[in-house]
């Protein structure tokens, strides 16, 4: 009988430590991007967005990107259903500790981190907050508009592509511009669209030391090609298209009538053959 006690006391213990950890986990650590509960931070309500500000912290511009929202919808020609949650860290360990990933910037779903050191890059002019956070909020409103389901879905390679794009990020900061992108992948860089995110990309070779930014700038070169050749009303329909349903295959033929394997295929051609990149897009954007 006191054996099962024992047991019983022990089980109890357990779950209590169990959920202890997922209480902290929760509220301070790895699973608060999707916490429904925040502590530690102070909420401001401007009429674009919702800024959670940490204890401690001194940054105080949130007009300067809250008017960044109808920017970004005007050019995707949707609209937030709700408004984004955006959270500004005190320190880089209290960032390190609340978020899954270490970039500058992350959007989960409908949460956008700032890191500290994004904030102090942007001071220092070595990067344009303006553009980064108009990459995170296209996110952030593909996600809204798609749902949990579909976002998930959704091409990870078009996420970003069509990101970099509307915020006209190629060329700047680290991201290599057009011109140089289409030299880089003339020379056999390239990152097949449908292996981005998968394990497939890791057998990808590049003769470049940062890929990363190289792949970015060459998903944006892809969108920026579907604008210039066939319009960007077909390509916000194809965009809008995938919300529904991620199956982009299907849904690329539907709207183009042709293969996506084939052009792409044909981007490539024209890369290699040195052709002057189209930029019919800019009035377009």
């Amino acid at each position: 009988m006191i054996g099962k006690k024992k047991i019983k006391l022990s089980i109890l213990g357990l779950l209590f430590i169990l959920l202890g950890v997922l209480s902290y986990e929760f509220l301070w650590g790895k699973v608060f991007p999707f916490t429904p509960v925040i502590i530690g931070f102070t909420k401001y309500e401007l009429p674009h967005a919702n800024f959670y500000l940490q204890k401690e912290t001194k940054y105080s511009d949130f007009t300067k990107i809250d008017t960044l929202i109808p920017k970004v919808e005007d050019f995707h020609k949707l609209k937030f259903l709700y408004k984004p949650d955006i959270f500004i860290f005190r320190d880089s360990s209290s960032f390190v500790r609340h978020s899954l990933v270490l970039t500058r910037f992350c959007t989960y779903y409908n949460r956008i981190f700032i890191s500290p050191w994004a904030l102090k890059e942007a001071g220092a002019g070595k990067i344009s907050l303006e553009i980064y956070m108009r990459h995170e909020l296209s996110h952030s409103l593909l996600n809204q508009n798609a749902g949990i389901i579909h976002s998930f879905g959704y091409p990870e390679w078009l996420k970003e592509g069509i990101a970099m794009f509307s915020a006209n990020q190629m060329g700047t900061s680290f991201y290599p511009g057009k011109e140089e992108t289409y030299h880089l992948i003339g020379q056999g860089n390239f990152m097949p669209p449908e292996y981005f995110k998968t394990g497939k990309a890791r057998k990808v070779k590049f003769g470049i030391q940062n890929s990363p930014v190289f792949i970015y700038s060459e998903f944006a070169c892809i969108v920026d090609y579907l604008v210039a050749t066939y319009g960007k009303e077909k390509f916000l329909l194809y965009m809008k298209e995938l919300l529904k349903n991620s199956n982009n295959d299907e849904v690329f033929k539907g709207v183009y009538n042709i293969e996506f394997s084939k052009v792409i295929q044909n981007f490539k051609s024209e890369v290699v053959e040195n052709k002057e990149p189209n930029s019919n897009n800019i009035n377009n954007r």
